[in-house]
C-alpha cells in the first residue's frame, strides 16, 4: 500500500512498512549512466612487478616519472625491457599497460623492446584460440537464439514487497536488481552474475528476482552448496514473504526421506513456488511444472556433472549467479562478454572492515580474544580443516577457556545432531561453535563476531576471505584470527595467500581477492591446460584480450581489431598531484580515460572523475577532450596524430581510408592534403600550433 487508513469501526489504523521504517513509498528507479554497468577496478601497479605492454611485450614497471615531449611536461610510465632496455610510456597511453598474470606465478622472460618477436607471439596465440573461441560462442548462440521467458513489467505487489526490505537499499543493490529484472523482461534467457562482497546484499536481489518470476506465475529453484545455508534461506525466504500467497520448500539433508518425497511430488504439479535446496535439488527426480528461474549461490563449489547440468538449464531459463569470489572461469567469461555481470561495491551503513590477525596456535591470545567476544555478549565462530581431529582440538579449547560453553558442528555428524548444534548456537546457549567449512557459504548470525581458522595454511584465498565473512555483519567491531602451528615452515603458495587476506581486508574486496587468486594459482587451468602456455607466453589479460577479439571476428566478420590512436601532441594532459592526489590514483584516471571506447564512455569517466576529486583542472579537461578525439579519429580509420612544425600528420590504416576521410572533409578543410601513402598533413595556423589551440583544431578536423 502506498500510504495507511483508519478502520474507525473496528478500531484499528494500518500503516505499511515503508511508514513503520521512516523509508520511500516506492523505490526510485535509475536511469541513463547510473543503471549502466561499473568499471571494474583496475589494481595499482607497484615498481619491480612485471607487466606487458600491449604492442612492445613484457617488461618490468619501474614507477612514473616526469619528462618533456613536444615542449610540452608530461608524466611517463618507464618500462625495463630484455638487456636493460627502457621504454618511457606517456600516461595518455596507459591502457596499453597492464600487470602480467601468467601460469602458477612462473617469471616470464622479458620482450625485446624492439623487432618482430611480440608480434610474432601474438600471432601464434591467436592462432591457437580461434577454435576455443567458436567453442565459447556457442552456448551464448544458443541462449541468443532460445525463445526464453519474457516476463511482464513490475506490479504493485512487487513494489509491496521490496519497500518491506527493512534496510536502506545500497545504490548497487538497487542497480543491480533494475539489472537483473530487466534481463528476466527480455525474450533471451537471463545468465547474469552478482559478485558482492560478503553481506553486501545479494540474497535480497535473488529474493526480489524469486518473487518477480513466482508472480508472474512461474516456479524458482534456489540452488546453495551446504545444508546449512539451505535452511537459512529457506528461512529468510519464507519470512520475508510471508505477507504473501507464496509457497516455500526445501529439500535438503534436514528433511526426511518421506518429506523430500512429498515436496518433488508437489513440485512437479505446481504446488511449490519456491524450492531451496542442495545438490540434491539436482537429482533426476526432481521436475517442475513450469521453472522460470534458478538462482545458483556460489556455482564454484558444485562439481562437473552438476554443472553440466546447469548449463543444459541456462539454454532455456532465467539463471542468476551470486558470487563473493568470482572464480577465474567467471572472470574471463566477463572479460568476454558472455556473461552479464552486476557488482555490489557498497558496503551497507555502519559496516566496518575486520581486524585481521596470524597468529600461532597461542593459548594465551585464543582465551582473550574469546573473553573479549563473551565480555560483550556476543560468540565466536572457531573452524578446523580436518573432522577426523576436530574432538581434539574441542578438548583444547576447553582447557583453553573453560567457561565457554562450546558445540560442535561438521558435516560428517547425524542430520538431527548438526540441527540440534545449531539449534543451540542460534539460541544462545552455546557461545563458541566449533566446526569445519559448512559455514562458509552463506551463514549469517550477527551475533558472531570473532572467528578463528585453524591451518589457515591448508585454506584457499577464497575460502579465507568466505570464512572471514561469516563476522563483521552488523556495525559491531569483528576479528578473524588465521591459526598457524608451531614452528611450520609455510610454502611460498600458502604465504602469498595469506598475505593476500591481510592485504585486501577492506570492505569490498571480494573482487580484488579473485584476481590476486588467479595471479597466484596461475591462469592454466581456465580453459584447458593445452591453453596454458599461450597464457603465459603473453599473459592472461593480453590472452583474453586476443581471446575477445576472436570472438568478435568470429560474431562479426571483418569487424577488425580496435587500437588505439597513438598521440605525440604538444598538449597539456596531466593530472596535477593538487587533483587526484597519488601516483596510483593518476594512473588509474588515466586508464580510465584511456581505456574509454565511446563518447558516452568519456562522460562517464568525466563524471566519476568530478564525484571523486571535484571539477576538473584545465589539464583534465585537456585529457578528457583529447580521448574523445582519438576515439573520432579511430572511428574514421587513424591510428596515429602527430605534429611536426608547423603542420598536423594524419596517419591511416589501411592506407586506402586516408583517401575515404580527405574525400569526405575536403570541404570543411579545404587545407588538408594527403601527403603520401596513408598520411594526410594539415598547415597550422599561428596560434593554433599547441595547447589550446591546437586541441580545438583537432576537435574541427574530427567533429
Amino acid at each position: 500500500m502506498e500510504s495507511g487508513f483508519e478502520f474507525p469501526e473496528a478500531g484499528v489504523v494500518f500503516l505499511p512498512l515503508h511508514q513503520v521504517y521512516g523509508r520511500r513509498p516506492f523505490p526510485p528507479r535509475l536511469h541513463g549512466d547510473a543503471a549502466g554497468a561499473q568499471p571494474i577496478e583496475v589494481p595499482e601497479f607497484t615498481p619491480g612487478e612485471t607487466v606487458v605492454h600491449a604492442n612492445r611485450g613484457i617488461s618490468v614497471f619501474r614507477g612514473i616519472e616526469k619528462g618533456s615531449t613536444s615542449g610540452v611536461e608530461k608524466e611517463f610510465m618507464r618500462l625495463e625491457f630484455r638487456d636493460g632496455a627502457n621504454l618511457l610510456v606517456p600516461l595518455d597511453n596507459a591502457d596499453l599497460v597492464h600487470r602480467y598474470v601468467g601460469a602458477g606465478g612462473l617469471k616470464p622472460e622479458l620482450s625485446l623492446v624492439a623487432g618482430k618477436e611480440w608480434s610474432a607471439r601474438k600471432a601464434r596465440v591467436r592462432q591457437a584460440i580461434s577454435g576455443l573461441a567458436l567453442d565459447l560462442l556457442e552456448m551464448q548462440a544458443m541462449r541468443a537464439s532460445s525463445p526464453g521467458i519474457a516476463f511482464p513489467p513490475d506490479t504493485a505487489w512487487q513494489a509491496g514487497f521490496e519497500n518491506a526490505f527493512p534496510f536502506e537499499e545500497t545504490p548497487d543493490q538497487l542497480r543491480a536488481a533494475i539489472e537483473v529484472k530487466r534481463d528476466m523482461e527480455a525474450r533471451k534467457p537471463m545468465d547474469r552474475l552478482i559478485c558482492g562482497d560478503v553481506g553486501y546484499g545479494k540474497t535480497e536481489v535473488a529474493m526480489r528476482a524469486a518473487f518477480k518470476a513466482v508472480s508472474a506465475g512461474k516456479q524458482a529453484a534456489v540452488l546453495v552448496p551446504t545444508t546449512i545455508l539451505a535452511q537459512q534461506h529457506f528461512e529468510t525466504f519464507r519470512e520475508r514473504m510471508a505477507a504473501y500467497p507464496v509457497f516455500i520448500e526445501m529439500v535438503s539433508r534436514f528433511r526426511t526421506a518421506g518429506e523430500i518425497r512429498d515436496v518433488i511430488e508437489r513440485t512437479a504439479r505446481g504446488e511449490v513456488d519456491i524450492l531451496i535446496g542442495t545438490h540434491r535439488l539436482l537429482g533426476r527426480d526432481v521436475a517442475f511444472k513450469d521453472l522460470g528461474l534458478v538462482i545458483i549461490d556460489e556455482e564454484q563449489r558444485f562439481g562437473v556433472r552438476h554443472k553440466e547440468h546447469l548449463k543444459k538449464l541456462r539454454a532455456t531459463v532465467d539463471v542468476l549467479t551470486l558470487t563473493a569470489t568470482p572464480i577465474p572461469r567467471t572472470l574471463q567469461m566477463n572479460l568476454l562478454g558472455l556473461k552479464d555481470i552486476s557488482n555490489l561495491t557498497t558496503p551497507p551503513p555502519g559496516r566496518q572492515a575486520i581486524e585481521t590477525k596470524i597468529i600461532r596456535f597461542d593459548h594465551s591470545a585464543i582465551a582473550q580474544a574469546v573473553r573479549r567476544e563473551m565480555d560483550r555478549d556476543g560468540q565466536v565462530f572457531f573452524v578446523h580443516d580436518k573432522v577426523d581431529s576436530i574432538l581434539s582440538i574441542a578438548k583444547r579449547l576447553e582447557q583453553i577457556v573453560p567457561e565457554a560453553r562450546i558445540g560442535v558442528a561438521h558435516g560428517q555428524m547425524q542430520k538431527t545432531r548438526i540441527k540440534s548444534a545449531m539449534k543451540a548456537f542460534l539460541g544462545g546457549e552455546t557461545q563458541v561453535l566449533l566446526t569445519t567449512t559448512i559455514i562458509e557459504s552463506g551463514v549469517d548470525i550477527p551475533n558472531v563476531n570473532t572467528l578463528f581458522i585453524n591451518n589457515a595454511h591448508n585454506f584457499g584465498l577464497a575460502d579465507l576471505h568466505q570464512l572471514r565473512g561469516r563476522v563483521g555483519r552488523v556495525s559491531r567491531k569483528a576479528y578473524a584470527y588465521l591459526i598457524l602451528p608451531d614452528r611450520l615452515p609455510l610454502r611460498e603458495v600458502a604465504e602469498k595467500r595469506l598475505a593476500a587476506v591481510m592485504e585486501y581486508s577492506e570492505l569490498g574486496a571480494g573482487f580484488k581477492i579473485a584476481l590476486r587468486d588467479l595471479e597466484i594459482r596461475g591462469a592454466g587451468d581456465l580453459i584447458g591446460r593445452d591453453q596454458s602456455g599461450h597464457i603465459a607466453s603473453v599473459g592472461y589479460e593480453m590472452y583474453c584480450r586476443l581471446l575477445r577479439e576472436a570472438a568478435k571476428e568470429i560474431k562479426e566478420p571483418g569487424s577488425g581489431i580496435r587500437t588505439s590512436v597513438g598521440c605525440d601532441l604538444p598538449i597539456d594532459t596531466s593530472v596535477p598531484a593538487s587533483y587526484a592526489g597519488s601516483d596510483g590514483m593518476k594512473l588509474w584516471l588515466h586508464k580510465r580515460v584511456a581505456g574509454a571506447s565511446s563518447i558516452e564512455d568519456i562522460g562517464r569517466a568525466r563524471a566519476e572523475a568530478a564525484d571523486m576529486f571535484g571539477p576538473p583542472p584545465p589539464e583534465v579537461g585537456n585529457l578528457l577532450r583529447l580521448a574523445a578525439v582519438r576515439i573520432r579519429a579511430e572511428e574514421a580509420g587513424a591510428v596515429s596524430i602527430f605534429t611536426g612544425g608547423d603542420s598536423l600528420y594524419v596517419e591511416f590504416e589501411p592506407a586506402p581510408r586516408a583517401a575515404v576521410f580527405l574525400a569526405r572533409r575536403k570541404e570543411a578543410l579545404p587545407k588538408l592534403k594527403q601527403f603520401e601513402d596513408g598520411i594526410l598533413f594539415l598547415v597550422l595556423p599561428p596560434g593554433r600550433r599547441s595547447g589550446e589551440g591546437l586541441l580545438g583544431f583537432l576537435e574541427e578536423v574530427f567533429p
